[in-house]
């Protein structure tokens, strides 16, 4: 028994020393108070290697915190970026969705956020000419927005993110290097978007690549999607874990460490 409570003890302080790691950051656009998350390197590096991390649809939430402290064990600093802001954080999948929804109409001020953000993650210590942006779902689609704004960064990858672009934007040239992974049975991304997103790589003279995941529905790399194929959004444990994979692999070639 004595053994038991040493081990659960034990599991307990790594668990608390790994989230301690996490550092609140408080940012501004003009106005509006921004919250996000620093991270530094549990391995140094003299070339600072940075990944910017958009969360899903509710903002920030554990899965992009986890994902920044397993960053953060490979080796690179990340920040996780607060999209909405203090204030304007949703309650509810559908203000969730409202929320989303206007910062893919309004292309040009997500990508304002993605900057700042940006900022953020190049002030915490990162080399800002050695950075890459993934993102998850609505971030999935940040991810790209940063790809097509041609911040100054390496490469992006979108985790089961939407795919689409307006189609009276125009399409320019795309320097960063893309990896979009996405679950085979999406029920959210439409054939046609991702024909579209497909021509648009190929129209923008893009380094991409697209990976499919077998089973997979929208959300699968995140644990508390629940289960449910049927509801469009679900976790997939194999396709969570071949994703970060594949991500690890892009990240290695596109960065240096």
């Amino acid at each position: 028994m004595r053994n038991i409570i040493v081990l659960f003890l034990t599991l307990l302080f790594c668990s608390l020393s790994s989230n301690a790691q996490l550092k609140a950051v408080s940012y501004q656009d003009e106005n509006q108070k921004l919250n996000g998350f620093a991270i530094q390197p549990k391995k140094k590096s003299s070339q600072k290697p940075g990944i910017l991390i958009l969360p899903a649809w509710k903002g920030i939430d554990e899965h992009s915190k986890q994902t920044a402290i397993e960053l953060s064990n490979l080796g690179y600093h990340a920040f996780i970026a607060d999209i909405y802001g203090e204030g304007n954080y949703p309650k509810d999948n559908a203000e969730a969705g409202k929320n989303a929804g206007f910062y893919k109409k309004n292309t040009d001020l997500y990508q304002k956020r993605i900057s700042l953000a940006l900022a953020q993650l190049i002030q915490s210590g990162a080399n800002p000419d050695n950075i890459a942006v993934i993102g998850f779902c609505f971030g999935g689609t940040g991810a790209l927005e940063a790809a097509r704004g041609n911040m100054n960064i390496k490469g992006v990858i979108s985790f089961h993110g939407g795919l689409g672009k307006d189609a009276t934007r125009a399409t320019t040239p795309i320097q960063a290097k893309v990896l979009a992974c996405h679950g085979a049975d999406d029920p959210f991304v439409p054939k046609e978007e991702i024909a579209a997103f497909q021509q648009e790589m190929r129209d923008a003279k893009a380094d991409w690549e697209m990976i499919y995941y077998a089973n997979a529905v929208h959300s699968f790399t995140d644990p508390n999607a629940g289960n449910d194929n049927s509801k469009g959004a679900a976790y997939n444990e194999k396709a969570a874990k071949r994703s970060f994979e594949h991500m690890q692999l892009f990240l290695n070639e596109i960065l240096k460490k």
